[in-house]
């Protein structure tokens, strides 16, 4: 193929729609504002998980967010805006906040769950020299109280009658035998089987390396400022370099896309979800799998090269600030679940935004207007384990190609 495409953004969802679409025989170029990999790709924990099923959007929601108001250390906060797109946001999320709308979030979230850790696989099968600490794990949702253990237990149900996604229920006294770095006080854990993790900030550098000795360019510090467009294409992209013209355009532009909704002519209705993290030395006692916190709301991930505790979903605007009460958070927040909770020294302190959309659905497809323009991006918590197959399925819509999995409920124009 002779066509040229241009992804716009370098985060892991412009990386995987750059490899597909490099695999497919187009000739990529790949450009970004920033460095390759910055955004929210960079310090997330890197989980790979086809049980991270359910919408944010959950019946509690509603109200946690309220009392978010009022404490400045919730896990799930809502910081004081006058902006009105975040109350609009929030109308339309809260208006999804019952079970009915749960499960057929989930329901619709499914196969392309199922399908990336697939393309996960054949990604790290296929190309053994992608250093990027690949373990398919398994996830452990650790809880200290009866009260949380037991209502984990109920969701844990429903993820097994509604989507098949079977768990292995581990009682409090079994944990130390299940891993020595637990503590031997806690109610219990369920353990999903079918999950992975990778380091993606090691991933995002490696696999940017590998297209870019297969001949994709990437442009870093290349901002678009305007986009040309005529009655129905993408003409070019003014940026902060030169214009760069090509056949077809992917908006890879996570967090940053609702910029774009005047230029693309249509709405993208996305709020940031600003997440934390704090990676370290590995401890002594270190858990050998990923555990999630309950009660805490974090998720510690033990990489081959390190250690990092990470979570939070603060909707506070593009808030530049790194709060030391959130670092402190987080690193006080395994104390109650592991043998050792930290270690030292600190490699790196981080936040990012995550793309959130009101219905926790990534947008993938074509821009309304304009024939030659696609986007990727919304996928909230997601977006390490979305990549491959955001990056498969835009390779076969620029193609024209049959989606392996059904994509209309990822369109844009769900926001009509």
């Amino acid at each position: 193929m002779s066509d040229k495409i241009l992804v716009v953004g370098s985060g892991i969802i412009g990386i995987a729609c750059a490899h597909y679409l490099s695999e497919a025989g187009y000739h990529v170029t790949v450009i970004d504002q920033g460095r390759i990999g910055n955004g929210s790709s960079h310090g997330n924990c890197g989980m790979i998980t086809p049980s991270h099923i359910l919408p944010l959007a959950q019946p509690s929601a509603l109200m946690d967010g309220v009392k978010s108001f009022f404490n400045a250390n919730a896990a799930f906060r809502l910081k004081l805006q006058w902006r009105l797109e975040l109350y609009r946001w929030l109308w339309r999320f809260t208006r999804l906040c019952s079970q009915k709308h749960l499960i057929n979030g989930g329901r619709k979230l499914q196969p392309i769950l199922e399908s990336s850790l697939q393309e996960y696989r054949h990604l790290f099968a296929s190309n053994p020299s992608l250093e990027a600490e690949w373990k398919e794990t398994g996830l452990l949702y650790l809880y200290k109280s009866e009260r949380g253990f037991s209502n984990f237990g109920a969701t844990a149900e429903l993820m097994a009658k509604e989507f098949e996604l079977n768990s292995r229920r581990i009682d409090g006294n079994e944990l130390p035998q299940f891993d020595s770095a637990i503590k031997s006080d806690l109610a219990g854990a369920f353990y999903f089987e079918e999950e992975g993790r990778v380091r993606p900030d090691r991933l995002v550098k490696a696999w940017a390396q590998m297209l870019t000795d297969k001949g994709v360019e990437f442009i870093e510090e290349c901002r678009v400022d305007s986009i040309e467009k005529d009655a129905s294409s993408i003409t070019g992209l003014i940026t902060s370099k030169d214009k760069l013209t090509s056949d077809h355009y992917v908006f890879a532009t996570g967090a940053w896309s609702p910029k774009l909704s005047s230029e693309l002519e249509c709405d993208i209705p996305m709020e940031t979800g600003k997440g934390y993290s704090v990676t370290m030395k590995k401890p002594q006692h270190c858990p050998r799998i990923p555990i999630a916190l309950g009660e805490a709301h974090t998720v510690v991930t033990p990489f081959d090269s390190g250690y990092r505790i990470g979570s939070i979903m603060e909707f506070s605007g593009f808030d530049t600030s790194l709060p030391a009460n959130r670092i402190r958070q987080l690193r006080e927040s395994t104390r109650d679940y592991l043998v050792e909770s930290t270690a030292e020294p600190i490699e790196e302190q981080w936040y990012g935004w995550r793309p959130m959309t009101w219905d926790s659905l990534p947008i993938i497809g074509r821009v309304p207007k304009f024939h030659n323009a696609l986007l990727a991006t919304g996928h909230g918590m997601l977006g390490v384990t979305l990549a491959p197959v955001t990056g498969r399925l835009i390779a076969e819509l620029i193609a024209e190609c049959d989606p392996h999995v059904a994509v209309d409920a990822f369109s844009v124009n769900r926001f009509k």
